[in-house]
């Protein structure tokens, strides 16, 4: 039995050697094609020595969305923007970090207006500076353009840490100008990113407010009660309104009870709108009020839907807003752009209508 079993064993060798032979024979045959047998792959690296880390993500210091850390270098660029019927549609709002809409004589109302994410080639119209834009612009840095005004507020917003650019001055002739097609006083414009990289040697802004990762863990759409509309009136000439928009998960922005639209037709619309109660004094001018800011008081923040109460508090006049809940706790805005109403006390009043059934 022994003998057959190594018979048999060197039989299977000699055929798996046959075997072999044949497919190394089938393997060097080209089947009469005159190509050359195809070169074997490389295998792939496992590891790219080139690869570069991706910048860490921080947020905007103005919106509180994610950006590479590093990105956003300029200065803020802040506005005094006119309201008036013949200013609009307005340039470029519907860009902005920031929106300050602030009482004016005569029942107007005008913007500070706040870009530094996301700067466009144009803004305007601009006007006038007014005694309360000092202690709004002031905690930005950067740079503010406006067209002049009383001397005593010109002297106010130069007496600050803000790089002064106003029409009709030797350092802004090359990036104010008067549009054609719109009537004075409401056709000053500024070339803005021109302006901007003009100051690149100017700080970037410290971040204004606290936000939440999203809209859905921001203060008020966590804690907040569900709110369809936010109704504001400064004036019987100025009455803005916000109804949020589910659909795109902000507010959209109305004036005297007509969608407010931007130059595109766009109607504006906020992420976030802040409402700040504030006294109104009149120090300077008796026809000028001056929204007093380095103080505290009461308002509202509206994000996702949802409304929750909020103080808030200034300490100076380059101090950011602080803005806290009925437990003392920062209240975090989403990120995103915000619009901030700076209604008066004893004049203005503010309505929040809830959802429709």
């Amino acid at each position: 039995m022994l003998v057959i079993s190594r018979r048999r064993s060197a039989a299977r060798a000699a055929s798996v050697a046959v075997v072999a032979a044949v497919v190394t024979g089938l393997a060097g045959c080209s089947f009469g094609s005159s190509e050359a047998p195809a070169e074997s792959l490389s295998p792939t690296p496992a590891f790219v020595s080139d690869y570069v880390t991706p910048a860490p993500l921080v947020p905007a210091p103005l919106r509180g969305t994610l950006v590479p850390e590093g990105s956003l270098t300029q200065p803020s660029l802040a506005a005094k923007i006119d309201n008036h019927e013949e200013a609009r549609p307005q340039i470029g709002l519907e860009r902005t970090d920031i929106v300050f809409e602030e009482l004016v004589e005569g029942g107007l109302t005008r913007y500070v207006a706040v870009w530094q994410s996301d700067i466009p080639d144009l803004i305007g119209p601009v006007r006038s500076i007014r005694p309360m834009d000092p202690d709004i612009i002031s905690p930005l840095g950067g740079i503010v353009a406006f067209s002049g005004g009383q001397e005593r507020f010109v002297d106010m917003m130069r007496n600050t840490p803000v790089y002064n650019a106003i029409h009709g001055q030797s350092d802004t002739d090359s990036t104010f100008y008067r549009m054609d097609g719109r009537s004075s006083p409401h056709d000053v414009v500024v070339k803005a990113q021109e302006l901007v990289s003009q100051h690149l040697d100017l700080a970037a802004p410290a971040q204004q407010f606290a936000y939440s990762y999203d809209v859905g863990s921001s203060t008020a759409a966590t804690d907040g009660s569900p709110i369809g509309a936010i109704d504001v009136v400064f004036s019987d000439a100025r009455y803005p309104g916000w109804t949020w928009d589910s659909a795109s998960s902000t507010y959209l922005r109305s004036q005297e009870g007509a969608p407010d639209l931007d130059t595109n037709g766009n109607q504006l619309s906020a992420v976030n709108v802040v409402v700040l109660r504030v006294d109104e004094v009149y120090d300077y001018d008796e026809d000028v009020p001056q929204a007093v800011l380095v103080a505290s008081g009461e308002g509202e923040v509206s994000t996702g839907g949802k409304t929750v109460h909020a103080t808030w508090s200034k300490d100076s006049s380059t101090a950011p807003i602080r803005l806290t809940d009925a437990s003392g706790a920062t209240i975090r805005l989403a990120p995103g752009n915000t619009w901030i109403e700076l209604v008066p006390l004893d004049s203005g009043s503010v309505t929040l209508v809830p959802p429709a059934a």
